[in-house]
């Protein structure tokens, strides 16, 4: 599982590889927005607040949808669609 840490005050990004099991335990259970402590990842000391990501197949996650499951939504509006016109809406996968 990779891990893109980003520090607000420098504006750098950092990618950390953490240990698949260790890593996902972290972050089960969670939703966006929330804040997880980052020893495990080794960022002993700090603590980071959960904004996005993908899964394995590239679908985005959304902070509207509940659970971990795929699903199929309507939206207008990033993340996950970006519409060429205003009021255009399409039926998108993306995660919870």
């Amino acid at each position: 599982m990779q891990v893109v840490v980003s520090d607000t005050k420098s504006g750098k990004a950092y990618k950390v590889a953490g240990k698949d099991a260790e890593a996902s335990a972290l972050f089960v259970g969670k939703r966006i927005g929330e804040v997880v402590n980052a020893e495990i990842l080794g960022l002993g000391g700090y603590e980071l607040e959960i904004t996005g990501g993908s899964d394995k197949q590239g679908m985005p996650m959304r902070k509207d949808v509940s659970g971990a499951a795929r699903k199929r939504i309507l939206i207008s509006s990033p993340p996950g669609y970006r519409p060429k016109e205003r009021g255009k809406r399409r039926r998108k996968s993306v995660r919870g």
